[in-house]
Parts: C-alpha cells; sequence; structure tokens
C-alpha cells in the first residue's frame, strides 16, 4: 500500500514543528544541543519551529497525509553558498544566520550557533542540489516506511531532473537507511564538541 503524501503550507505549521519536536526529543544530536531532558522539553520546540518557518518561506515540507511524519527540504543553488543557519565557516557577524538562530530560539545557549555554523561548514556549496534538512516521523509509527516514502517522494524527482541530493545523519542507524536510498558518505564528519557525531552524506542523481 502506497504512503499518500501533500505539501504543507502554513495551516500546517503547529503540526510539523510538533512531529518534529517529538521526533527528535531523545536525537543524539538534539539531547546535545538541549542538554538535560526537563530543559529540552521547554526549549526544544523553538529550534523546530525556527526550522520549520525557514522551510516554509524558502523551501517545500511534505507530509504524509495522516500527519504522522514530515521531511524538510531546500533547494540549493550551486556556487558560494552556505544554508540558512550557517556562515560557512566565517567569524561570527551580527547579523549573520547562526547568530540569528540562537538569539531566536534560547538566546543563552552557544549550542544553537555552534551547530548552525559546523553544519554549515561542510556542506558542499559547488553543485545545485535537493537538501534533506530534516526528517521526523512520531513515535509509535516509526519502522512502518513512512521516512523512506517521504525521502523517496523527492528522490524521484532529483533522478528526473538529474539532481543530487545531500543531507546529515544523525546516527549510525540512519546512516544504513540512507545508504540504502543511494547516498554515500562525503568522506567528512561533524564531531561536536564533547557529544556525538554527525554523518553528510551525498546522493548522485540515477
Amino acid at each position: 500500500m502506497g504512503v499518500a503524501i501533500r505539501a504543507a503550507d502554513g495551516s500546517d505549521r503547529e503540526l510539523v514543528v510538533r512531529l518534529l519536536d517529538e521526533a527528535f526529543q531523545d536525537d543524539p544530536v538534539s539531547s546535545w544541543v538541549f542538554p538535560g531532558e526537563e530543559y529540552r522539553r521547554r526549549t526544544h520546540h523553538r529550534l523546530m519551529a525556527a526550522f520549520t518557518d525557514v522551510v516554509l518561506a524558502e523551501g517545500r515540507i511534505d507530509v504524509t497525509e495522516d500527519g504522522t511524519a514530515c521531511a524538510l527540504w531546500l533547494s540549493v543553488p550551486g556556487g558560494d553558498h552556505a544554508p540558512e543557519g550557517g556562515t560557512g565557516g566565517a567569524e561570527p557577524e551580527e547579523g549573520d544566520d547562526g547568530v540569528r538562530l540562537r538569539e531566536a530560539v534560547d538566546p543563552e545557549n552557544e549550542r544553537v550557533e555552534r551547530i548552525a555554523r559546523l553544519t554549515a561548514e561542510v556542506h558542499p556549496a559547488d553543485r545545485a542540489h535537493e537538501y534533506l534538512w530534516m526528517i521526523g516521523v512520531a513515535p509509535g509509527h516509526q519502522s512502518r516506511g513512512l521516512g523512506t516514502a517521504l525521502i523517496q517522494h523527492v528522490l524521484d524527482r532529483c533522478d528526473s531532473e538529474s539532481l543530487p541530493a545531500y543531507l546529515e545523519a544523525s546516527s549510525a542507524r540512519s546512516v544504513r537507511l540512507y545508504e540504502r536510498l543511494g547516498f554515500a558518505s562525503t568522506g567528512r564528519t561533524v564531531d561536536l564538541p564533547d557529544g556525538p557525531r554527525m554523518w553528510p552524506m551525498w546522493r548522485e542523481p540515477r
């Protein structure tokens, strides 16, 4: 049986934020950005809301028709480009994306800005591609193929338009899933200080 997928709009904002908040509460990277369960429960949703707002404005959010899973995608142009949320390794300046993100989400939490900058530093900039920023499946609905269906929905278009795709995997388990979909390691990692590792992955069109 196929998975019904539709494009989200502004009316889906709260649904998407809630899905991402629930799906990533216990993710290793979220646990590093917001250490401590109580603190994370209070604050994590603000980061998910900021990400959702960026992608609603500049990219595409796909949701399953039953509202149990979503995927956030940005179309990244080729050339010297740093994705939203980072500055491509430049020194912080007033008003750069990482600083603005921290100030909007959790002004005293330097890790919000740090992770935005670290992921921007490794993001490929030379070729246009589709960037899977986040994918979230509600607890209780995981391991049912919903995430795979959401990703494949865009990868089919990538293949027809000869576009690569890119993502950062946040766990060894997700690396294996993305490998099955044709992604491969870029050969670089994002090693969070005293925290977990992230694996940038690239997929050539088929």
